[in-house]
């Protein structure tokens, strides 16, 4: 029989036993200080609960095979969830209770990532789209010095010595500040 550790509970190794990884609730429960045959009734009457549970046989505490019922391993944890604190042994109430602060927290996490995330990501999109305007914006600036700049050069690259001449031996340019040497 294949079994493996799941959690520890008040000192109590909760295993899960074969291909399917069921967990026998005896142990959970005696560890919790809870009835065994009360949480049976609790899980037989649930509706997803009831349906999946089952007999197995799994080591008992005093190391023999023995029939026990059990849940799959996937629904040991909201099960344990469902356990009323005000039921299980004074010495594991806090920790009972700080598994179920940390289900909540799993809970809200779990349902609220997604409206996070794309709060978060619509927050990032406006920024890059901002950043994206200016950069546009300056590269319009820029392709505009730059066509102003090749202007001048097709200008100045057009003049002959006879216009250089025509302007009294000249070139006025209006990008050079001040007057060219003789």
């Amino acid at each position: 029989m294949n079994t493996k550790i799941i959690a520890r509970v008040n000192n109590v190794d909760i295993l899960s036993t074969g291909d399917e990884q069921f967990v026998a609730i005896r142990p959970i429960c005696e560890a919790l200080g809870v009835d065994p045959e009360g949480r049976r009734q609790r899980i037989e009457r649930d509706e997803i609960l009831g349906p999946t549970a089952c007999m197995i046989k799994a080591v008992a505490s005093d190391g023999k095979d023995r029939e026990m019922y059990a849940i799959p391993y996937c629904y040991v944890f909201g099960w344990l969830f469902s356990i009323d604190i005000s039921k299980v042994n004074e010495n594991v109430k806090a920790s009972v209770l700080e598994y179920k602060l940390a289900c909540y927290k799993a809970l809200f996490t779990h349902f609220t990532e997604p409206q996070t995330f794309l709060k978060q990501k619509q927050t990032v999109i406006e920024q890059k789209v901002t950043e994206y305007q200016e950069c546009q914006r300056r590269f319009k600036d820029a392709q505009k010095l730059m066509n102003e700049a090749k202007t001048e050069l097709n200008q100045v690259m057009k003049i002959t010595i006879d216009d250089w001449r025509a302007n009294n031996c000249q070139l006025d340019l209006p990008f050079v500040s001040g007057e060219m040497d003789d």
